[in-house]
């Protein structure tokens, strides 16, 4: 495969937005999904780690470390361009459903409105339009956090343990909340007051983090289920969704209200 630094002149101008896929040569596994104009495949693809090193998310150590292992086995990053000449509102749906479609990525953070939108079977879509709705605007100060993985609603204790734990949190933020709700793709599972706010470090929650696997940046809560009002209000039965626009989790997991 040659190695191509960038497009020729006037091509860049002529593909405008695009979306791309950087893919492991030694197994063929799509690691990394983005989008870009110009050059910025390249900056990814042919490692210009400084690209990576800026960046604050944990993606960046990820990709970082992959491109590092391809190129120590004298091998280069692959990349594909999936789509070109997007127009600039369809942008983030494109990237989203190429995150969608592809596990284990390096994004650390799903595509643009993927906990709403996203992946669903047949059951989870008619739940998500058929649920009753939080209708009023809600007083309370919230944390919502999209847990997306739930095997049963039903199980109360499962959706806390999933919750409490591990996100890249505002401590200043979630301290102020009345309520912290579990969302699954639009819809609200579970009501829980988190009585504090900790490091997620094996020291806090030891049933839970093993020894040596710290997640640094990261926090989890100890609290307890809502009560049943406050339950009844945001959960229901079997969930209710959300309308309102600014409660809706949009790219990253946290996504607080009135706070």
């Amino acid at each position: 495969m040659s190695e191509t630094s960038r497009f020729p002149s006037g091509v860049s101008e002529k593909i405008g937005n695009y979306v791309y896929r950087l893919i492991d040569p030694r197994n063929g596994e799509t690691f990394y999904v983005g989008k870009g104009k110009g050059n910025r495949v390249f900056s990814h693809a042919n490692a210009e780690l400084k690209t990576f090193e800026n960046e604050e998310d944990d993606s960046a150590s990820l990709k970082v470390d992959r491109i590092r292992e391809i190129k120590n086995a004298g091998l280069s990053v692959l990349h594909v361009i999936h789509r070109h000449d997007i127009p600039d509102a369809a942008i983030f749906e494109v990237e989203a459903a190429l995150i969608d479609a592809f596990s284990g990525l390096a994004n650390m953070q799903g595509g643009h409105e993927s906990g709403s939108k996203g992946p669903m079977n047949v059951l989870e879509i008619i739940d998500k339009y058929a649920l009753p709705t939080i209708d009023m605007e809600p007083t309370e100060k919230l944390v919502l956090i999209n847990i997306n993985r739930l095997r049963d609603r039903s199980d109360a204790d499962a959706i806390y343990e999933q919750t409490r734990l591990a996100w890249r949190i505002s401590k200043r933020r979630a301290d102020a909340a009345d309520y912290v709700l579990a969302v699954v793709k639009g819809v609200v599972v579970g009501a829980f007051i988190a009585e504090e706010w900790l490091d997620a470090t094996h020291d806090n929650f030891p049933g839970r983090i093993p020894a040596g696997a710290d997640i640094p940046g990261r926090k989890g809560f100890n609290g307890v289920r809502a009560p049943k009002e406050t339950w009844d209000k945001f959960v229901g039965e079997r969930g209710k969704r959300i309308s309102n626009d600014a409660m809706k989790h949009i790219q990253f997991p946290v996504r607080y209200w009135k706070i």
